[in-house]
This record gives structure tokens, C-alpha cells and sequence, in this order.
């Protein structure tokens, strides 16, 4: 089968569609779930439900077919079983649909035989009537500037990052995920068993998309391994790349094989693979948006050389520890800046060389940030952590109303520094500790300053994206 080259301004306008139809949908709840989704999300264009009964949905008029629909249909979105895809499919070439994403699996991921023979003639029917295919098995995409989505409560806001997921249910996560982390997208795409447009094509259009700075990609396996990897290095050249390889261990490669008919590969090719094309790998979900954080918000740090600031001594000498594996140095501070801390800090009781404690003076904001100052200052330390621990004393920083004074104290001190920081809030163990947890980090992200849940996690982010301006 021929090798169709993406061109971007076509391929961007598949996902600015003027309307949709949405084949398979019924009325009753599980039926209409994705066209509500849809609907409530506040797509602006014309909306077409549907079914073999030509019943209403949501109070929209129903067609038995896509060729039925009077007006023209830029996106379809099928939720029909496999053996019927093929009629839909023909369907839709005859109306002219652009983009066509199948929900539906029962194609190579199960049947091997019989479902490989269907995917591969319904990919003949799209491309001979000039319609491009997501999936199947995916869950389409979404796109915030074209109000379409496939998952309910997705930002409104467009955002800088891209993200092309082999996984459907892996999508979801990514949305939630980031909604919390202040995260937004340009654009994630589903792309499922990648019969058709593939994690080469997605990754040759992010690569040119003006509105993406950082692109995820969650790959189970490849249909092209020679195009990959030439889209990949050249993505990753263009701008960073986070890839989250599925399937590295002999049963996550089962597991991929079973869910989206992918061959995953070896690890120690993979490995070699992505160091290689330049790429930055991430091990989670969650990894890939700690390291999307610190490409989106903090400067490159000069050197690796760190000075890490909170309280708690255990949760100190748990720092250098995480900080040591992260490979960041953690300099010794000179006695002159000892000396400055010494008129700000109780000697006894704090640790005053890096990282530094003070402990006792968690009820004093301004102090605080007074310590962030000094230390920041000395030229001998290029990017700070700082780091609150929520659940430090029996009542905690929210019971005693200190959290959001602290977090303030802290982000005010590190904008006046101007160096590579990072905060951590961490020891969230209740409710209202977590609220407070989430509160500051939408504080540090309205101030330009990624938020981690631990020491570890910023660590191990702020190492990631040193190596990667290194190699740049």
C-alpha cells in the first residue's frame, strides 16, 4: 500500500472540522454518551446523530445514513460494530467525510486473521474514496480551538503541548492528568491500531504545528520503523519530544500486542532508538507531565549545581539523597552565606549548609522567603527547590491557615531571585491538606513556576531537561 506524505495544512484542517456525524449513537445513555460529551463541550458546528432507526438523539434529527445527511460532513465519528464499519466507511466516501475515527475494535488487535483482512479493507475503501482513518480502536481527538473532544470535563483553553496516544483509555488520563497540573493542550490525538494515519504522520504534523512547543507521544509500536524513526528525530530537532513507550517488558508487550495489534520491541533497541532521535523518555503518564512542567516553565539551569530549601531535617536528608540520584550538586554553602542565614535562622535545631532547614521557622512566611533570598543570591548555585511539607505538625499548614502564606512567601522570593526553581509541596496525606495541595499549584503555574508532589519527581524532571538542553 502506498506511502501517503502529510501535508500539514491538510492534515491540521482534519481536525478543524464544521461538523460531525456521529454513526451508532442511540438514545438511550451508554448510546449517546460521546455525543453528549460532544455536545456539552460546545461544538459549534452542525452535529448529525446517526442510527439504523433514524430516532432522535438529544433532541437532534437522526439519519439511517451519512449519505442521507443533507448538508456536508467534515468528521465522523463511528461507534459501530466491526463487520459494519465497512458500509459506513463506503458511506462516508460517498458523502465526502474528510476524517473518520473508529471507536470500534474487533479488527488486527483480536482476530488476527479475519480482523487484519477487515482493517486492511477498510483502509483500501478510505483512501481509494479519499477519507483518512484514526484507529480503529481509538478514541478520535481532541482539540480545544475546535471545540471537539472525547473526554468530559476537558479544558476549554488550548495550550502549547501536543500529544499523539496509541491508547485511548492512556488519552483520558492525559487530559485529567493535566487539568490539575495547569497543563493544556493543542491538541491530543487517539490513533488507536493506526491502520491508516499512523505515529509517523502525528508525529511529522506536530513537528510543524505552530501551536505545540512540547509534544508527548505514547507509542505501543510502529508500523514503519525506518519513517519513525526519521519523523521522530526530526520532531525532536523541531521542538522536544517526551516519549512513553508501551510494551518494554515482555508482558507489557503481550499486553500491547492484545490491545492495539502492536509489535512493541525490545527495550535495549527502544533505549537505543530514542537516545538516538533525541528524545527525552518518561516511564508514566504522570512523568511525561513533570517533564512537560519544567520545559514549559522553568528556564534552562546553567549547571546542575542546586541548593534545596524547606523544613523537616528527615525530609532534608531524604532530599540530598533524591537530588544524588538525580545527579544535581548540591554545593556546600560558604560561611559568608551561613553567616547571613545565621541572623535569620535559630542555629540550633536547623541545618544550615545544602539542603537547608529551618525548621523552626515555618510560622514566619516573610522569613522564609528571606532565607530563598539569600541563598538564591550566591552565585555558586544555579536552580533552587524549594519545598513545603504540608502535614509537618499534628495540625497541618492548612489547619493553621499557612499553606497559601508560605507557598506566596516562597514564589514572591524565587521570581525575585530569577533562577531555574521548582516547589514542591509534599506530606499531603488529608482532604484538606490535598485542596491546599491544589490551590498552590494553580498558584505556581499562574506565577510561571512548576509544583511537584515530591522531591523525587523534581528531581529526576529538572535532570530529564537538563540532559535535554545539553544535548541541544
Amino acid at each position: 500500500m502506498a506511502e501517503i506524505v502529510v501535508d500539514y495544512n491538510k492534515f491540521d484542517s482534519l481536525f478543524h472540522p464544521s461538523s460531525i456525524a456521529m454513526v451508532g449513537i442511540s438514545a438511550d445513555i451508554s448510546g449517546a454518551f460521546m455525543m453528549r460529551i460532544l455536545l456539552e463541550y460546545g461544538f459549534q458546528g452542525k452535529v448529525y446523530p446517526v442510527n439504523l432507526s433514524g430516532r432522535e438523539v438529544l433532541g437532534l434529527k437522526a439519519y439511517t445514513s451519512v449519505k442521507d445527511i443533507p448538508g456536508p460532513v467534515d468528521y465522523a465519528f463511528l461507534q459501530v460494530p466491526a463487520h459494519a464499519a465497512i458500509q459506513v466507511i463506503r458511506d462516508c466516501a460517498a458523502k465526502g467525510v474528510k476524517l473518520a475515527a473508529l471507536f470500534s475494535a474487533g479488527f488486527s488487535e483480536g482476530d488476527k486473521e479475519r480482523g487484519t483482512e477487515l482493517e486492511q479493507e477498510l483502509v483500501s475503501i478510505a483512501r481509494q474514496g479519499g477519507v483518512r482513518l484514526l484507529g480503529p480502536n481509538c478514541m478520535g481527538f481532541y482539540c480545544p480551538a475546535a471545540r471537539v473532544t472525547f473526554c468530559a470535563c476537558s479544558p476549554r483553553e488550548s495550550g502549547t503541548v501536543g500529544a499523539l496516544c496509541q491508547s485511548g483509555g492512556n488519552s483520558i488520563q492525559l487530559v485529567r492528568s493535566a487539568v490539575q497540573r495547569g497543563i493544556r493542550f493543542s491538541k491530543i490525538i487517539s490513533y488507536g491500531n493506526a491502520a491508516d494515519i499512523n505515529e509517523a504522520d502525528l508525529l511529522e504534523y506536530f513537528a510543524e504545528d505552530p501551536e505545540t512547543k512540547v509534544i508527548i507521544a505514547y507509542v505501543e509500536g510502529v508500523k514503519d520503523g525506518r519513517r519513525f524513526f526519521q519523523a521522530l528525530k526530526a520532531a525532536a530537532q523541531a521542538k522536544p519530544v517526551i516519549m512513553l513507550k508501551g510494551g518494554q517488558s515482555e508482558a507489557g508487550a503481550a499486553a500491547a500486542f492484545s490491545h492495539t495489534g502492536s509489535l512493541a520491541g525490545a527495550r535495549k533497541i527502544w533505549d537505543s532508538l530514542l537516545k538516538q532521535a533525541g528524545t527525552i523518555q518518561a516511564y508514566s503518564i504522570e512523568e511525561c507531565l513533570d517533564i512537560a512542567l519544567a520545559l514549559l516553565l522553568m528556564k534552562p539551569p546553567h549547571s546542575r549545581s542546586a541548593a534545596v530549601i524547606g523544613y523537616g531535617g528527615g525530609a532534608t536528608v531524604l532530599a540530598a539523597d533524591d537530588c544524588y540520584r538525580a545527579e544535581l550538586f548540591l554545593p556546600p554553602l560558604p560561611q559568608t552565606i551561613k553567616d547571613e542565614l545565621k541572623k535569620v535562622i535559630p542555629v540550633t535545631g536547623n541545618i544550615l549548609i545544602n539542603p537547608v532547614d529551618f525548621t523552626l521557622l515555618y510560622l514566619s512566611p516573610e522569613k522564609m522567603a528571606q532565607i530563598v533570598r539569600i541563598v538564591g543570591s550566591w552565585p555558586g548555585v544555579d536552580l533552587l527547590i524549594l519545598h513545603l511539607r504540608v502535614e509537618l505538625t499534628d495540625t497541618g499548614l492548612v489547619e493553621q491557615k499557612l499553606l497559601e502564606p508560605l507557598a506566596e512567601a516562597f514564589i514572591g522570593a524565587a521570581k525575585e531571585v530569577n533562577k531555574p526553581t521548582a516547589l514542591v509541596v509534599h506530606a499531603v496525606y488529608s482532604v484538606e491538606s490535598y485542596q491546599g495541595f491544589l490551590k498552590v499549584q494553580q498558584m505556581c503555574f499562574d506565577a510561571g513556576l512548576p509544583c511537584y508532589p515530591s522531591i523525587q519527581r523534581a528531581a529526576s524532571a529538572i535532570d530529564k531537561i537538563i540532559r535535554y538542553h545539553q544535548t541541544k
